[in-house]
């Protein structure tokens, strides 16, 4: 079984450098001085890259919901990026009754970011998302509070989250980290490493090239409850061996 590994603090020191993290490397879309049709193209070509169910561009373009979230945040962002008032929001708002993805026009999304189903997606504000990320539905991309500044979290490039899990914090996930379904991430995570539970733990860091298969992950909590019922067991059988 896997060991676990206990994530590194967030308040650590020079974090960007020791977690690896590509996050100066985004796209354009971090800062766009135009309408990003370059990102909207790679939005578009890595749904036939990592969905398998996508038969040909109609299909694509016309019921892909997270493609339309994308679009629409593209443009809210732009618009956010030049102080227009009210129209990102409404836009973003648009999004989300069509799509059921909250993507807030301040998050800032790299290039070929794929949202996969996306139904209950949530991205909050001083979100970074790294380019060639993948994000399943109900994910949230969440604050813990009511604190001002960043936030939110920062994932780098190609990360893969999990249905359901949620990031919270203004917190870094390195680039290629995988986090599990359902996980609670709430603490850095260096690059290449696979995060699972609740809180979630590093459960590998086997590297870039380890696919997210879920029924491979080991259950961190009812290793951890086997343990203590193995340790209560021989703290058991020692106590009849004094009597």
């Amino acid at each position: 079984m896997f060991g676990s590994i206990p994530l590194r603090d967030s308040r650590s020191e020079s974090r960007d450098n020791s977690l690896n993290v590509s996050v100066t490397t985004l796209s354009t879309a971090s800062h766009p001085t135009q309408l990003p049709l370059k990102v909207l193209w790679e939005d578009f070509q890595i749904i036939f890259a990592r969905d398998p169910a996508a038969r040909n561009w109609l299909e694509v373009l016309y019921c892909y919901p997270g493609l339309h979230a994308l679009v629409l945040h593209r443009i809210s962002h732009w618009l956010w990026h030049y102080g227009v008032p009210f129209l990102p929001r409404f836009l973003s708002h648009l999004g989300r009754f069509f799509t059921g993805i909250e993507i807030h026009p301040g998050a800032t999304l790299g290039q070929g970011v794929f949202i996969d189903h996306g139904m209950g997606v949530v991205i909050g504000e001083t979100a970074v998302v790294g380019d060639y990320c993948l994000i399943y539905q109900d994910v949230t991309l969440g604050g813990t509070g009511k604190e001002l500044g960043k936030r939110h979290p920062t994932l780098g490039n190609n990360v893969v989250v999990g249905a359901g899990a949620k990031v919270l914090g203004n917190i870094i996930i390195g680039d290629y980290v995988r986090i599990g379904a359902g996980s609670i991430v709430l603490r850095d995570v260096p690059s290449d490493c696979t995060v699972v539970g609740v809180p979630g733990r590093i459960i590998s860091r086997i590297g870039r090239d380890c696919p997210l298969e879920h029924s491979k992950l080991p259950d961190v909590e009812a290793q951890i409850i086997r343990n203590l019922l193995d340790r209560i067991e021989r703290l058991e059988q020692k106590i009849q061996n004094l009597s």
